[in-house]
């Protein structure tokens, strides 16, 4: 196991597209924003190791617990890489048993991850009815997002009176993210405002946003929206094109 050291982390620009035939990414599950960086300079030499992004807004440094990353040697593996992401327990929307499950890691004031929900999360669904379970998992960029932890946890208050989703629609249209609008929603969803509110401040879902969080970092997802279809992942708020490639490949057993 490769061990934590102190090294100063490296972005890619947002609107970066590096993209290979396929059309998805594979990554280095220590640190695989590292392999981005390499193959920005060596993408003829690794073959089969080509990463693109459309859009995503970066993990900042401070997000990093203490500053640390993982770091490994960049060596060539398989096309893919599966990873296992526990779904038990999160919010998701649709059948339990679907045979394409797709968990996104997301930050309620990120505008990438507005992107990808405006123009492919609806197509997304839609274009494979009853095959496939959206799991939302939260990665908030306090550092640079500071409404996105307390929206957050407006969507798990919601969660606790069953609105969960209704409730995730309304943040993601929303153009003001604060106490005064969580509450506005709550009220036109009919939830139990005083419950709703109360629950706003108490801390409640803290812990359990933390551990989204460190489990994302832990795994190197940089950022949002960073999502895994079946394991699989893809980075950025890619059109729908881009997944329908790795899903038709799932669906078709082409990929190990």
């Amino acid at each position: 196991m490769a061990t934590k050291t102190q090294k100063s982390i490296p972005i890619i620009e947002e609107e970066q597209v590096i993209e290979d035939s396929d059309g998805f990414i594979t990554f280095k599950k220590s640190h695989f924003y590292s392999v981005l960086v390499v193959l920005a300079f060596a993408v003829g030499i690794l073959v089969g190791y080509v990463a693109w992004g459309r859009g995503g807004t970066p993990v900042t440094a401070a997000q990093q617990p203490s500053g640390q990353v993982n770091e490994a040697p960049i060596t060539p593996q398989a096309q893919y890489t599966r990873y296992d992401i526990p779904t038990e327990g999160y919010p998701s929307l649709g059948p339990d048993d679907a045979e394409i499950v797709v968990v996104e890691f997301s930050d309620f004031q990120c505008p990438y991850c507005r992107r990808f929900h405006d123009e492919t999360y609806q197509a997304l669904l839609d274009a494979y009815p009853g095959q496939i379970r959206f799991v939302y998992r939260n990665l908030p960029l306090t550092s640079i997002h500071p409404s996105a932890m307390p929206a957050a946890v407006a969507s798990l208050c919601a969660n606790d009176q069953n609105a969960y989703w209704d409730y995730h629609e309304k943040l993601f249209s929303s153009e003001t993210l604060d106490e005064v609008t969580y509450i506005q929603y709550a009220t036109e969803l009919g939830l139990d405002v005083e419950t709703f509110t109360a629950c706003l401040s108490s801390g409640k879902h803290d812990a359990f946003i933390e551990e989204d969080m460190n489990f994302a970092l832990d795994l190197g997802v940089q950022s949002t929206p960073t999502f895994f279809v079946n394991g699989l992942a893809v980075v950025g708020a890619q059109p729908l094109t881009s997944f329908q490639q790795i899903i038709d490949k799932e669906l078709a057993g082409e990929i190990p």
